[in-house]
Parts: C-alpha cells; sequence; structure tokens
C-alpha cells in the first residue's frame, strides 16, 4: 500500500488539538487509550482486496484493534454504533454513499470517531470537502504499512494534522480552481464574521497557518516561542470551532486574507 500523504509526526508541524481528539478520555503515548485498551478502528472501503490489506496490517499490531469494516458510506452509522472506533479509515470514493457523505454526518455527532480519508490522489475537490468537514487529514492508498500505522495513532492521539507542504499543495489547489464568485459569497462573508472575533495576535497566526508556515516558521517570523504557536493553534481551534490547522488555512483563504 510512497511517503505518507497528508499527515506528519506533531513535532514536525506541531500537534493540532493536543490530547483533545474524539478518543474516549485521551489516549496514552503509545497510541492505547486509558486502562491499556488499543485504538479501536473502522475499515470503509468498496473495494474487498484494499479491506483484507488494511485489517491484516492494523490487525498485527498490538495497540490497535480493527472493530469493522464497511463496504459503503451507507453502512457506517451501524457500523460505528456496533464497533465504537476512536478513528475510522474512510474511502473517499465508493458507489453508492461515498466517504464525503460519510464523514460529514459522523462530524456531526455529538462524540465523533476521528476520521481518515483514503484516496489515490494528493489534492482534489473531494478530499478539500472532506477536510471542511472535519477529517483529521488523509492518505494515499499506497502509504507504506508503517506509515498507516503511526498516523492511525497520531489521529487517534488528537494530534493529525497536514504537513506544510501538503498544506501548501491543498491552498494552490483552491486558489487555482476557485472560480471568481458573482454577488455577495456566503463562504468568504462566514470566514470574515469568524476572524473578525480574533485578537490581533491570533488573527497573525491564521493567516500564517493559511500560508502554510510551520509552526518554527510562525516563531520566527511573529518572535515568539515554538510553544507559544502551539498555544496559539490550540486556541484558534476552539476559537473557530475547527479540527485541524488545514480548515484554519482554509478559512483564511476564504476570508481573501492570503
Amino acid at each position: 500500500m510512497a511517503a505518507v500523504a497528508g499527515v506528519t509526526a506533531p513535532d514536525a508541524a506541531g500537534a493540532d488539538r493536543g490530547s483533545g481528539g474524539s478518543v474516549r478520555g485521551g489516549p496514552g503515548g503509545d497510541g492505547r487509550v486509558p486502562g491499556g485498551e488499543p485504538v479501536r478502528v473502522l475499515i470503509v472501503d468498496d473495494d474487498p482486496l484494499v479491506r483484507a490489506g488494511l485489517s491484516m496490517i492494523l490487525g498485527g499490531v498490538p495497540d490497535v484493534r480493527v472493530v469493522g469494516e464497511a463496504a459503503d458510506g451507507g453502512e457506517v452509522p451501524a457500523a460505528v454504533e456496533a464497533g465504537r472506533p476512536d478513528v475510522v479509515l474512510m474511502d473517499i470514493r465508493m458507489p453508492r454513499t461515498d466517504g464525503l457523505a460519510a464523514t460529514e454526518a459522523l462530524r456531526a455527532l455529538p462524540d465523533p470517531p476521528e476520521v481518515l480519508v483514503l484516496t489515490t490522489f494528493h489534492a482534489d475537490e473531494q478530499v478539500l470537502r472532506a477536510l471542511r468537514a472535519g477529517a483529521a487529514g488523509f492518505l494515499l492508498k499506497d502509504t507504506p504499512p508503517a506509515e498507516i500505522v503511526r498516523a492511525v495513532r497520531r489521529v487517534a492521539a488528537g494530534e493529525a494534522t497536514l504537513s506544510p507542504a501538503v498544506t501548501r499543495t491543498l491552498i494552490a489547489h483552491v486558489t487555482g480552481s476557485a472560480p471568481a464568485a458573482a454577488g455577495p459569497d456566503p463562504r468568504r462573508e462566514r470566514a470574515l464574521r469568524l476572524l473578525a472575533g480574533l485578537s490581533e495576535r491570533e488573527r497573525e497566526v491564521a493567516v500564517a497557518l493559511g500560508q502554510g508556515r510551520t509552526n518554527a516558521e510562525i516563531a520566527a517570523e511573529l518572535h515568539m516561542s515554538v510553544a507559544t504557536v502551539k498555544a496559539y493553534v490550540s486556541r484558534l481551534l476552539t476559537r473557530l470551532d475547527l479540527n485541524n490547522r488545514v480548515q484554519v488555512a482554509l478559512l483564511v483563504h476564504d476570508a481573501g486574507l492570503v
């Protein structure tokens, strides 16, 4: 199943929610939830070979447990109810209910599992929509097994993030593909309204995220420590009610600030 796309280690770009992900109670450093329970994973893909491959990869890891499989997005609600996963590996393209609709439905739940989108493309409109809906990141289907396991652990730990390089690619894709809006743009108006409630410093950090800057780059540019930048990023996610830094970047782009 090339290097992982869309998910990177927290010390490279900074943890987003810290330990505030959707894993019930927050996991320990080895990827387990408190009490030694392994990370619970649901695999959703219409290709039985892909499901079998992912199940084999994750099934051999002691701190990860595959709690179910689904062949279509329409099967996801029942599978989530039955398996109570911490992380859902979600194929984006399925013939009946696609992964985008399933992700949007999951993220609307009161205590949703994290979602890692599975795709064959680095950046396309469906991936962007899934990220806007709250997916924690995405993996290419040719990602090496060890990287898949690490990505699942990081997402379960609430440390999911998109690498700066991938963030820049996504923003460039949005910029290059978005048609000029005729008349009022509800998305732009909403973004401006949300960003208007930020302090000047929070706004500066948000714009830097929109430019695809790493935490270290933001720290150097704004004369702050990396720890302070991380605190600002966490504060932004809370105040804007977002899940990860790429959603902040997309919001800044929607507002026309980058």
